[in-house]
């Protein structure tokens, strides 16, 4: 597939090994940011337009994701003697790489995808626009990690997809271990 979306170079994955990278990608505000780069580099004034937020709250949240390596300047264009900078991901896919930093600080668990997916989604269930599956399995560490290879090929898939249509669809996927019943072996 076409790497069509976005507009400028970027890393396929780069993993979060700090606290402020993670805490950074923790906020809904600097989530939509980022989504919203995907699609193509922006200033701050269109993000701000986009978000309608204000410029200096948008700058700040911009700023917040470049500190953390999130987001960088990719381009820049003069505007009546005033650089427009224009910012862009770092990476398609960010994932956080383990429980504590290189310096041994715990890393955040202050967000949940699914929480925000549910938050996002309950607008198309009431609307019957809400496409879900859920299913159970017993399966082994190993197994459960190549399932999870096979759903972040799937994401970055999705990521790669070119930009078209008036509809903006949510794309939320998992995989967690859980308590559930079984049955006992056959006779």
């Amino acid at each position: 597939m076409a790497d069509n979306p976005p507009d400028y170079d970027l890393a396929d994955r780069i993993a979060l090994t700090e606290p402020a990278q993670v805490q950074a990608i923790g906020h809904a505000l600097r989530t939509t940011i980022l989504q919203l780069l995907h699609e193509r580099a922006a200033t701050v004034t269109e993000l701000a337009t986009a978000l309608e937020r204000p410029k200096s709250t948008v700058a700040h949240h911009v700023d917040v994701l470049a500190r953390a390596g999130l987001v960088r300047v990719v381009r820049t264009r003069k505007v009546r003697a005033i650089e427009e900078r224009f910012y862009g991901r770092t990476a398609r896919l960010f994932f956080v790489a383990a429980e504590r930093s290189p310096a041994g600080e715990a890393m955040p668990r202050d967000f949940n995808d699914f929480e925000v997916a549910a938050r996002e989604s309950a607008a198309a269930f009431d609307d019957g626009r809400l496409w879900g599956f859920i299913r159970h399995a017993r399966i082994s560490e190993a197994q459960a990690s190549e399932f999870w290879d096979r759903m972040a090929e799937l994401v970055e898939e999705f990521d790669r997809t070119p930009r078209s249509g008036e509809t903006t669809y949510g794309f939320a996927i998992g995989l967690y271990p859980m308590t559930h019943p079984t049955l006992p072996p056959a006779e």
